[in-house]
């Protein structure tokens, strides 16, 4: 069966996955870029940018991904679901190159966009949302896209098979954290860290038997 991985998700050191004050302008709230700063410096994200470590866990953000699940809160600032414009914040040809399943409890049709990305609006619980995204997915791997609310609820109903954490060396004090009410659940998993020259720890969550 298909597993369900998280990939490149950023993490403060003090557990926040996103800021305080998210807005149509500040799309991780008083974070800004700085719990990507670490990814947006590699290869796989601009042409000349660095190797290493950092690079080679980048790279693995799209291999065998046949679907996303996303939260509303991933897709857009608070209130986009009153805008019946927003397509959410990665312009015309967003990187996700498969059908996307965005957690709303407010659904609207459908978006097509640019390179093989389809935008699907569902009202559904982690568990319905995965049957839905494993059907699309062609039995390629389901990519959980964030953010902490909506992975805290999968990792919380048990179903993620994988994650890569990168622990970036910021604290920001407020925010969404992504450990709350998930005490103990380093017992169901093989845990690993790699250290990188940037700062970043990378720490990946692998179930056993997975």
């Amino acid at each position: 069966m298909s597993l369900v991985r998280i990939q490149n998700f950023s993490i403060s050191l003090d557990g926040f996955g996103t800021g305080e004050g998210q807005s149509h302008e500040a799309h991780f709230g008083h974070a800004g870029d700085r719990l990507h700063e670490w990814m947006f410096a590699t290869r796989w994200w601009q042409p000349g940018g660095s190797g290493g470590v950092d690079d080679s866990f980048a790279q693995q953000f799209g291999a065998r991904i046949g679907a996303e699940i996303m939260g509303a809160g991933k897709f857009g600032h608070p209130g986009w679901h009153e805008d019946p414009e927003w397509r959410g914040a990665w312009g015309p040809n967003p990187p996700f190159h498969t059908p996307v399943f965005i957690l709303t409890h407010h659904p609207r049709p459908s978006i097509e966009m640019e390179g093989g990305t389809t935008f699907h609006f569902i009202d559904a619980s982690p568990a319905e949302a995965l049957k839905v995204a494993r059907e699309a997915a062609g039995g390629q791997d389901i990519r959980l896209g964030g953010g902490p609310t909506m992975i805290r609820d999968f990792l919380a109903a048990g179903l993620v098979d994988h994650m890569h954490l990168a622990v970036v060396p910021i604290l920001l004090g407020r925010g969404v954290r992504l450990w709350d009410g998930l005490e103990g659940i380093e017992k169901d998993y093989q845990v690993e860290a790699t250290s990188s020259p940037s700062g970043v720890t990378h720490v990946t969550f692998t179930r056993t038997g997975a």
